[in-house]
């Protein structure tokens, strides 16, 4: 994405997109990084007679890359969702306790997080992670094969689960208890650090171009482009959706890890308190599924055929259930869900995107409930921002479950976050209230009023039932 600033608005211009699909080798499931620079440098030629202040890489969190002596990726990134991550926790759980890892780190506990997938490295290819000179992100190496530098940007980094919530450093006491090696964690920068400049091998028409750690986080960047604190609360919609609010400093309470909330970096010196629901995950995972069978559906065309309120409330999943983070089939396992729940199965595929949809508006609402009963405050207005700010009847949803005024857009807020972080660091304004500004009078947002509160807070009370069932 080129972002260009002028006359005080800015725009945004796609200049490649590309498919990030995983690949299963020999029972395991990877990233193929590789493909990924590829596609990064293609880009950056499509962009070599632009002059350029900047460019910066943001991305998913959680997943890693080893990197060797040599500055070699030593092997494949290893997939969030792949098996060898199965039962890690509970592992880690026997050296450190559930309580002293939270009352560090403050992240919420979810068996993809780096710790565990680290420690089932340590585990099952020790040699791999002694050879080993760096862990790094995903954003980050894509920065550091950008630039030569080696360094973990503050927002990706708190991903981890590696790093110390107050101090904001690496939490290495604690990672040395786990029996996790620290030696090759890199030194951490802030957001719109320049961390130097486009190598030759890179992009050679490009050479010298500053390469900016943005919040290489692709929601802290996300949030970093609206204004997402005080009475707002912030749903950053996509495969996941991460739902909460802006602070100043984490909330690490006994309340804050029953309740499994996250505090990640933010944005100047700010902290992301929240909860990661499983989001669009369920309805791509099904429509994948349907694809395989010969009957590939349109997404227009589904959210259409869902729209109609025949279908309402039919049945009611909880969408973070674990049976739902990788299923051989999707559809079947939400048929299973209903049939253990004594619900009628979903009719068809609009019945199966009706039930996602509720489903997720009502989950969003519990976490909502929570964070202001963590933070003291009254969220008046929700702020949706990436992919799933397109999904109109999801919004509209959402409005409705959670009886607050919805304002949805832009959709490519982390890549407008991206940019800000940039415009920062290379001086085109001076804080991130004035990049907000700009992106916010440049590109439109959508409303959407709560309707029919009554009948989704009867259907509430229903949903948080089957919050109670421990799935197969």
């Amino acid at each position: 994405m080129l972002g260009t600033l002028q006359g005080g608005t800015l725009d945004l211009r796609e200049i490649r997109r590309f498919p990030n699909e995983p690949v299963r080798q020999n029972g395991s499931l990877y990233w193929d990084v590789l493909r990924l620079w590829h596609e990064v440098t293609q880009a950056l030629e499509s962009a070599a007679d632009t002059r350029l202040t900047g460019v910066g890489v943001d991305g998913w969190g959680v997943d890693y890359a080893l990197i060797g002596e040599r500055g070699n990726l030593l092997e494949n990134p290893y997939h969030y969702r792949d098996v060898r991550n199965e039962g890690m926790m509970e592992a880690v759980f026997e050296r450190v306790s559930r309580e002293k890892i939270y009352a560090v780190t403050g992240i919420q506990f979810l068996q993809i997080n780096t710790l565990f997938q680290f420690y089932a490295a340590c585990r099952l290819t020790p040699r791999i992670v002694d050879a080993a000179e760096a862990l790094v992100t995903i954003p980050d190496l894509l920065n550091y094969w950008l630039s030569g530098r080696l360094c973990s940007e503050y927002t990706v980094a708190t991903t981890t689960q590696f790093v110390d919530a107050r101090r904001r450093t690496w939490a290495t006491r604690l990672l040395s208890e786990i029996g996790l090696p620290t030696r090759t964690l890199p030194e951490i920068v802030q957001p719109a650090t320049v961390i130097g400049a486009i190598r030759k091998d890179a992009a050679r028409a490009l050479a010298g171009t500053p390469v900016v750690a943005p919040a290489c986080h692709d929601t802290g960047s996300a949030v970093a482009s609206v204004c997402a604190g005080g009475s707002t609360a912030f749903i950053s919609s996509g495969t996941w959706s991460l739902v909460g609010t802006e602070i100043d400093a984490p909330v690490i309470t006994a309340k804050a890890r029953d309740l499994n909330f996250t505090n990640e970096g933010g944005v100047c010196g700010t902290i992301r308190l929240l909860k990661n629901v499983s989001g669009l995950w369920l309805l791509q995972a099904c429509r994948r599924s349907w694809a395989a069978r010969g009957q590939p559906f349109g997404y227009d065309a589904l959210l259409s055929e869902a729209a109609d309120d025949r279908l309402s409330f039919a049945s009611l999943v909880d969408p973070d259930c674990h049976a739902f983070l990788n299923p051989s089939d999707m559809p079947s396992q939400i048929a299973l869900y209903c049939r253990q729940t004594s619900q009628r199965e979903p009719s068809g595929p609009a019945a199966y995107a009706r039930t996602i949809l509720e489903s997720l508006a009502l989950k969003y609402r519990v976490v909502i409930d929570s964070l202001e009963e963590l933070t003291g405050r009254r969220f008046d207005q929700i702020r949706i921002v990436g992919g799933g700010a397109r999904n109109r009847l999801l919004n509209q949803f959402t409005a409705d479950a959670t009886g607050r005024t919805v304002l949805a857009g832009p959709v490519e807020a982390t890549a407008l976050g991206n940019i800000g972080m940039q415009m920062l660091a290379t001086g085109a304004v001076r804080s991130v209230g004035e990049a907000r500004a700009v992106i916010e009078r440049s590109f439109p947002v959508e409303r959407f009023e709560p309707s029919a509160t009554d009948r989704w807070d009867a259907q509430y009370r229903r949903f948080l039932d089957y919050l109670e069932f421990t799935c197969a």
